[in-house]
């Protein structure tokens, strides 16, 4: 698995320990046996786009998509000439709403990555046509270790938890040093009972400039 030179250096030895020595044993035996998304040099995508100093804003995901070749690495992100996934569909939707973005014809959330949002899933890898394959094999010690490790290392993050889930991560967070925005799910199962109209991105940007971080150009689409 392949991670740049700067996260290598925050995770020190994360790496060693033995539920991760254990976990790579599975991720590299199973993308040598199955179809699992998404491509393995893509795995840490969402770190290898942007340094750990340099990380604004935090949206946490669940699992990779699972059909083919939809995954690019980055939590809610898809490959450029992908269908756009219905939650994806529902955040554009309070893109428009919030910040008035035109909505894309992509789904490819890379844009966002390289201003300094981390966009990452609890589990980083999952077989083809199996929701939740990869869950419970040590891939959610690791994201709650970089949640823990960033909350701990710097101040005037905004971590957005969107779905009863990654609110459990609030736990890991220092809110009295970072801003937290919790909403519903943006899935068509639950975005009508608050995610919608919650104004994330808006309040992200605010929160950020208030602390000359710099705000976030959320547009996907030159305005």
């Amino acid at each position: 698995m392949i991670l740049n030179s700067d996260w290598l250096a925050f995770f020190n030895d994360e790496f060693k320990k033995d539920y991760f020595v254990e976990l790579q044993k599975f991720v590299e035996e199973e993308y040598k046996t199955k179809t699992i998304f998404p491509k393995y040099e893509n795995i840490f995508r969402a770190f290898n786009l942007i340094a750990p100093q340099d990380v604004k804003v935090v949206i946490i995901g669940q699992d990779p998509y699972h059909g083919l070749n939809q995954a690019n690495g980055l939590a809610f992100s898809v490959c450029e000439r992908c269908k756009i996934p219905p939650s994806l569909r529902n955040i554009y939707k309070e893109l428009l709403d919030d910040v008035s973005c035109e909505t894309p014809a992509s789904g490819n959330l890379t844009k966002w990555a390289e201003q300094g949002v981390l966009l990452i899933n609890s589990v980083l890898s999952v077989e083809e046509s199996k929701p939740n394959s990869h869950k419970n094999r040590g891939w959610e010690i690791f994201s709650d270790s970089v949640i823990r490790k960033l909350s701990y290392q710097y101040e005037n993050m905004v971590f957005i938890l969107w779905g009863s889930p990654s609110q459990k991560k609030e736990a890991l967070i220092d809110t009295s040093r970072h801003l937290i925005l919790k909403s519903a799910h943006p899935s068509p199962l639950s975005a009508y009972r608050g995610f919608f109209g919650s104004k994330p991105f808006s309040k992200a940007n605010e929160y950020l400039k208030e602390h000359s971080k710099g705000a976030i150009e959320w547009c996907l689409i030159s305005q």
